[in-house]
């Protein structure tokens, strides 16, 4: 289904018929087109080439292309098909995204379930109980992501108060972390959105008010700029967009003159998370660890409290990855080197109409590229995690976090 017609949906999945389709992330912002996910190999060939992305929506593709996979096999089976083989090709599933550990989460939890069944070949009891897990990962997500808005939306203002911080603020976000790389509503942008919901100018009744947001354009792939600006476009939440390297200058300039004839501080930065590991270093799109290191930089230079800048790292706890202890032992996925050395997109004609898509070069060809998809922000430079539960993971006085799943 192709249609100009704006969606924030990534994710439909027909209960009735099992059929799952999702929103090509790489046509958007010009184009909404629905793909078919019909198998495992289809499922991987989307969340590599990133038609899907987002580390929540991620598993829940991956989920699900196992219960379409399994139900079309049952469907049309004229031999049987062995626990082993599904198994392996789950195995396959899972090195689609290495970096994002909800994926491998999901997948696994999946393959525990194939095996408690204690069946010898695939059949209606083993698509029977991955068809309930994948759909329970969907609405748990859906829940959590609103839970995690409202909890962030709280130590927004109360991080206000206790600063006594009084009028307009603004926030800097980076990537897409909202209803396209989720079931809905979001992590990072799920948090802006609820903080907007409350804390507009119109809405508030505290003394301050969020008044603008800034997406970064997020090299290589410019997912803030296609996606994220889509988001907060559709939702008509005030933002300007800017490039990665414009994060300090922005927040220099905004105090002391008007950026674009705004003033309003920036007072948080909210990311999301591909995996956050016991010590609380937290893998993300690349670039969010020199946001980090930037609001370090001015909050050692601010001489008050209300100047202050925090740093939110928004998830479900299912980004949460107990196992590793330090960010050095995540594994960081490189993509390939013409996503820094070209560009690609549609034409867009005089007439407003949208033509068909072209690949330009804008590097000099067969240079040596270093593209990774991901970066790790140490712990000692994140304020806060904000998951679904209400308590909000803040370090201690030893400046470490004590996370749980």
């Amino acid at each position: 289904m192709t249609s100009t017609t704006k969606t924030l949906e990534a994710i439909k999945f027909d209960r009735k018929e099992i059929k799952l389709e999702i929103l090509d992330q790489l046509l958007l912002p010009y184009s909404t087109t629905y793909i078919p996910i019909k198998s495992i190999e289809d499922g991987f060939q989307a969340i590599k080439l990133m038609q899907v992305r987002g580390a929540p929506a991620i598993a829940i593709v991956g989920a699900f292309a196992v219960v379409v996979d399994t139900y079309i096999y049952l469907q049309a089976a004229t031999s049987n098909r062995p626990i082993g083989e599904l198994i392996k090709s789950i195995d396959y599933l899972i090195t689609s995204r290495p970096t994002a550990v909800n994926l491998a989460n999901a997948l696994n939890d999946m393959k525990t379930l194939i095996v408690e069944t204690e069946c010898e070949n695939v059949n209606e009891k083993v698509y029977r109980a991955l068809l309930h897990y994948a759909t329970a990962l969907y609405d748990d997500d859906l829940a959590n992501n609103i839970k995690i808005g409202y909890h962030g939306y709280k130590y927004i203002s109360d991080t206000l108060k206790q600063q006594n911080f009084k009028g307009p603020f603004s926030i800097i976000t980076i990537c897409n972390t909202g209803s396209l790389a989720t079931s809905g509503h979001g992590t990072a942008l799920g948090i802006i959105r609820s903080t907007y919901q409350s804390l507009s100018k119109e809405n508030s009744n505290e003394e301050f008010y969020l008044q603008h947001v800034y997406p970064c354009e997020t090299r290589p792939y410019n997912q803030g700029a296609k996606l994220t600006t889509y988001e907060l476009d559709y939702e008509q939440i005030p933002f300007t967009l800017i490039c990665d390297n414009m994060v300090s200058s922005l927040i220099n300039s905004l105090n002391s003159k008007q950026v674009k004839d705004q003033s309003a501080p920036i007072k948080f930065i909210i990311v999301g998370a591909d995996r956050i590991v016991k010590n609380g270093d937290t893998a993300n799109k690349i670039g969010t660890f020199q946001l980090s290191t930037i609001a370090k930089y001015f909050n050692s230079k601010f001489t008050k409290e209300e100047q202050k800048i925090k740093f939110i790292v928004a998830a479900p706890k299912t980004t949460i990855d107990l196992q590793t202890q330090h960010g050095d032992d995540i594994v960081i996925e490189e993509r390939p080197s013409n996503e820094l050395t070209t560009l690609t997109g549609p034409v867009l004609k005089q007439s407003g109409d949208v033509g068909e898509k072209l690949t330009v070069g804008i590097a000099t060809p067969g240079i040596s590229v270093w593209n990774p998809a991901f970066d790790v922000t140490p712990h000692e430079l994140i304020d806060s995690i904000v998951t679904e539960d209400e308590q909000v993971y803040t370090k201690d006085a030893n400046g470490e976090f004590h996370l749980t799943k």
